[in-house]
């Protein structure tokens, strides 16, 4: 497990297959973790032994609140990022202070996710292109003067889905930005469908 600060309030995670399966814990389980499943536990003790390593290594804590995000790389392993957020809907400010009931169900329904990052527009436009036939469901986001596309990992075949993250990788990179930080600070530009309106409306 590595783990590095790239935010005062937010922190990045490698996890490998091999660090997975000795812990008991299949690549696929720990995106579809819930309270009922038998593998909880596993994925719980695993959260929380990641913020022990952020804490004894990046010196990042839980105080309150996070976000948790997280995708898998096609042979590498996990990638999560965790994000110390101000509140949570819905929640109290007792309810903000009391850390140890962070919900790995939660975290785990915001495992399905990645955003990749492009300065260039036609790199964009190029990607969307070459994403077309994959069914992806996505949101087109504009932040800190790049865009920023967002893809729902479940929308991705496990047939294609090394394929799609190749497509990804070569025309953008991978971005720090999770969705919450998206969803309050960024521009919305096309919201779902994001892949097929760009290829259709900017042909090649």
């Amino acid at each position: 497990m590595r783990v590095e600060r790239i935010a005062k309030d937010k922190v990045r995670f490698f996890i490998s297959y091999d660090e997975l399966e000795e812990r008991g814990i299949h690549k696929d389980e720990i995106l579809n973790t819930t309270r009922k499943s038998q593998e909880f536990h596993k994925v719980r003790e695993l959260f929380w032994d990641m913020m022990e390593t952020a804490y004894a290594e990046a010196g990042f804590e839980i105080a309150g609140p996070i976000v948790v995000e997280a995708f898998k790389m096609p042979s590498e392993g996990v990638v999560l990022i965790v994000t110390r957020v101000p509140s949570l809907p819905g929640q109290t400010e007792s309810e903000d202070d009391d850390v140890d009931e962070v919900d790995v169900e939660l975290t785990a329904e915001l495992f399905s996710s990645f955003v990749f990052s492009f300065d260039d527009f036609e790199d964009l436009v190029r990607c969307a292109h070459s994403l077309l036939d994959y069914g992806l469901d996505s949101t087109l986001y504009h932040f800190e003067d790049s865009y920023q596309l967002f893809v729902d990992e479940e929308s991705a075949r496990e047939d294609t889905y090394d394929l799609v993250w190749s497509i990804l990788q070569e025309y953008g990179e991978y971005s720090n930005a999770t969705t919450a930080i998206l969803e309050e600070y960024a521009t919305v530009m096309i919201r779902h469908h994001a892949i097929e309106t760009i290829a259709n409306k900017f042909p090649i």
